[in-house]
Parts: C-alpha cells; structure tokens; sequence
C-alpha cells in the first residue's frame, strides 16, 4: 500500500531498535496509560508473535516507512472488534519527522488499509486535550469530536481531559 511514496509494512526484527526507543521514551507513556520500560526481550517476544493475524491478536502494529525503507513512525490499530467492524487508532511519528505531514498521510494509508483489507466501519482515537498536534492531524483526516472525559488520565502531577474522536469510513 502506498500513497505519495510512503507505505505501511509490517513490522520486522531489524525494528527492535526503533521499538525499544519509541516504547521506553518517558515523553509518550502518558498517552499510552504505562509508567514503566518495555525489557527488549519483552520487545522481541512481541515481535515474534507479529504472526498472529489481527483476528486472533486484536491489534497490528504497522511501520510507516518510505519506499526505501526509512521508517518514519508506527501507526497502531488495537481494540480490534470485527463483529462491529472497529477499532482504534494509535500514532507516533518519529520526532526528526514530525511537522512533515507523515502523520496525516499514515493516516489516510491506516483509513484506506482499515476499509478495503478488514472491511472496517470506523476507526476511532483517545487522544488528551493538550495534544493539539495529534488533534490537528486527526482531525484534518476527517476525525469528529464524539466525546469528552472530564479528569480521564492522570499525570505530571494533575488530572487530564481526553476526546474520543471517531471516523466512520
């Protein structure tokens, strides 16, 4: 799959690196709802369960990458529910490519993927109220506003609001 020379591929060994950095990077765990590292070996084993279909495994990882091979981000889809064609959505880019619009095109790949190869109906997202850039991005995919929950997430000392935001494809 591809669109303006970016694809979305499944994750490899040689990505353990990268996974080990993204996971552990202290920045990110308060919208991932962790407080603690990912061992590599954890990493690894998860790598070798890529296997597992989404049907069987609720989730699939994808490497946003370029045509030749740089991977730019991870684009997630988790919460997989096939009986009511939906699930969620999870996105990182990588900080030296961030604000390049790799965002907004994992997306749009993630949208396209979701519809034509799981025959999904929606996609939706949780994402904080301060993460303006992540709202920017869904929203200029065609993500709506469904939801506010008051004093969700708790970190950096004080609670935080969170939108749910939806797509139907």
């Amino acid at each position: 799959m591809k669109l303006e020379n970016l694809i979305l591929r499944a994750l490899e060994p040689e990505d353990i690196d990268t996974l080990f950095t993204v996971e552990n990077d202290i920045r990110l765990w308060k919208y991932s709802n962790r407080n603690a590292p990912y061992s590599k070996q954890l990493l690894l084993n998860y790598l070798a369960a890529q296997d597992q279909d989404i049907f069987e495994a609720r989730q699939q990882r994808l490497v946003l990458s370029t045509a030749a091979g740089i991977a730019l981000g991870f684009v997630d889809l988790f919460d997989f529910e096939p009986m009511h064609r939906r699930a969620a959505v999870g996105l990182v880019i990588f900080e030296a490519f961030r604000n390049k619009g790799y965002g907004t095109v994992g997306l749009q790949l993630l949208s396209v993927h979701a519809k034509q190869h799981l025959d999904l109906h929606q996609l939706y997202a949780h994402i904080s109220i301060e993460n303006a850039e992540s709202i920017r991005i869904f929203e200029n995919e065609g993500f709506k506003v469904v939801g506010l929950k008051k004093d969700w997430n708790f970190y950096e000392g004080s609670f935080h609001d969170e939108y749910t935001y939806q797509k139907i494809l």
